[in-house]
């Protein structure tokens, strides 16, 4: 189902869907809780009106090696997501989603598309627990960054997605908040001309990705 949607109103979309998840200080595993604002309406790819420019981004990827978004992805099909490894039940949904949908792709469609993991909490999400967070979601493809905070929240805003800096909690919990949409950008202009919400399913993923490792509109 294709959905045209007011570039104006992604800010809108990403309030709704801003997640509040809690967890332990550490990762001694304690199981945390999150909270999410508002249920969006079930659906594909949400197309918007005029792209939105790829964030110049700079980090560090699971290898521990400089990963520029700009230069690595250009001319392919990506699907980004903004997240965290500690979240209790979003964030591995989302990622899990994807990558099932991913295999259902033929061999060349999956050769193309790159799936690109920022972390929302880099203190605690270093490059090797993103390495293996992502590959238990079945994302053994998906790129993980991480780095300076500041500069995943500069990326994230003109995209219209919303990151607060984690909160540490007075019972030792901390709190991150962050946007739960899926930027798709397309490989002919590279721009940002799709989003899928939290509630986007693997089956709407696999049905709207074979376009849009085509640059064309699911």
């Amino acid at each position: 189902m294709r959905t045209k949607f007011l570039g104006a109103a992604l800010a809108t979309a990403a309030a709704l869907t801003l997640t509040a998840c809690g967890g332990s200080g550490s990762a001694s595993g304690d199981k945390p809780v999150a909270d999410v604002s508002a249920e969006p309406r079930k659906a594909g790819a949400i197309t918007l009106d005029s792209p939105k420019a790829k964030p110049d981004l700079v980090l560090t990827d699971t290898s521990e090696k400089k990963y520029e978004l700009v230069k690595e992805t250009k001319g392919r099909p990506v699907l980004l997501y903004f997240g965290y490894t500690y979240c209790p039940d979003v964030c591995s949904t989302v990622v899990s989603d994807i990558a099932a949908a991913e295999k259902k792709l033929p061999k060349e469609d999956q050769d193309k598309l790159q799936v690109v993991f920022v972390t929302t909490d880099p203190e605690r999400d270093t490059p090797r627990r993103m390495r293996e967070w992502l590959d238990a979601q079945g994302g053994q493809d998906i790129v993980g960054l991480t780095g300076d905070f500041a500069t995943i929240e500069a990326a994230a805003k003109p995209l219209g997605i919303l990151v607060e800096p984690p909160k540490k909690e007075k019972d030792g919990s901390v709190t991150v908040s962050h946007g739960a949409e899926v930027v798709g950008f397309s490989p002919k202009d590279d721009g940002g001309h799709w989003i899928f919400t939290a509630s986007s399913t693997s089956e709407q993923y696999a049905a709207d990705l074979p376009k849009i490792v085509k640059g064309e509109n699911p």
